[in-house]
């Protein structure tokens, strides 16, 4: 009952945070008490921002159970959903405490807020993800990256084109949205100049990218490594350039297509700031970051 509890307390946060983003302009971050906490941004990364505070709050319920000299009231910690350039903007307009972050914050963007604090709170990858029913597994379980390319803007349109064993069904390309922080890093590490072609399905978010795939045989998308492995059996993962998304793999640099997870924010944090990003970066939040698929900092 209690984690029932708290779910819907965080649940609650989570939709108190959208409302407050779309209302005004006035600097509402600020205007928190300090023992709320707003984080939005990658929603990627908000699902893990969202156990960790939940295994949190159950923990200590008041900031003064974390440390006897902070307050006596309820710990409440907002997470929302809405990219990484959402997450960004927030703290260049301080309408949260902190962004969530799922690729490199850009130069353009360190330049806009004000001594710019990052975080990192584990690795991910995009995997290139496939149907287990898809005949290309009989096949071969690796794409070089120039095929990647060559799917993904549609030069190759059906399977056949890919290899001439294959069925000639239509290539189904899924994507995150094109101006999200996920495409932004398979565009770099795979496509270069080339676009992904027009008709690209564009999913809302990775576990919406991924039921695509799950629902459809010949489908094809970049999936996050923790996405994917929360769902394994479900799709399957080729190999890029021969090498296989592991951790090992990742963690070497070997496998190209990467990305950190940060939590982006703007100064020094209060204390009771430090202390939850203490607890996301210590062992507790580290082993919440590998339970749900990713690759923790302390690996």
């Amino acid at each position: 009952m209690k984690k029932k509890f708290w779910a819907i307390l965080i649940s609650m946060a989570m939709m108190l945070s959208l409302v407050a983003c779309s209302s005004g302009g006035e600097d509402k971050s600020e205007s928190k008490n300090k023992s709320q906490i707003m984080f939005i941004g990658s929603s990627t990364l908000a699902p893990v921002m969202s156990k960790i505070s939940l295994e949190f709050i159950e923990s200590y319920g008041t900031w003064n159970k974390v440390n006897k000299d902070f307050s006596e009231d309820n710990i409440e910690i907002y997470v929302s959903a809405g990219g990484s350039g959402q997450g960004v903007q927030a703290v260049i307009d301080k309408t949260a405490n902190f962004g969530m972050v799922a690729r490199k914050v850009k130069d353009e963007e360190k330049e806009k807020i004000e001594n710019e604090k990052e975080y990192q709170v584990g690795i991910d990858a995009l995997t290139i993800a496939v149907n287990p029913k898809n005949p290309i597994l009989k096949v071969k379980d690796n794409l070089t990256s120039e095929e990647i390319a060559k799917i993904f803007s549609g030069e190759y349109k059906t399977w056949e084109d890919v290899d001439s064993s294959l069925p000639d069904k239509e290539i189904v390309v899924v994507t995150r949205d094109i101006g999200g922080g996920a495409h932004e890093v398979f565009q770099k590490a795979i496509m270069g100049d080339t676009k992904v072609k027009a008709d690209a399905i564009q999913a809302a978010s990775m576990g919406a990218l991924v039921s695509k795939v799950i629902e459809n045989e010949y489908a094809i998308g970049y999936a996050s490594y923790g996405v994917a492995n929360q769902n394994e059996g479900k799709i399957s993962k080729l190999k890029v350039d021969g090498v296989e998304a592991n951790a090992k793999n990742i963690l070497s640099g070997d496998y190209k297509i990467q990305r950190p997870l940060l939590i982006l924010g703007s100064g020094d944090p209060t204390a009771e700031q430090q202390a939850f990003i203490d607890y996301v970066l210590g062992t507790d939040g580290q082993a919440i970051v590998e339970e749900l698929g990713f690759i923790p900092m302390n690996k």
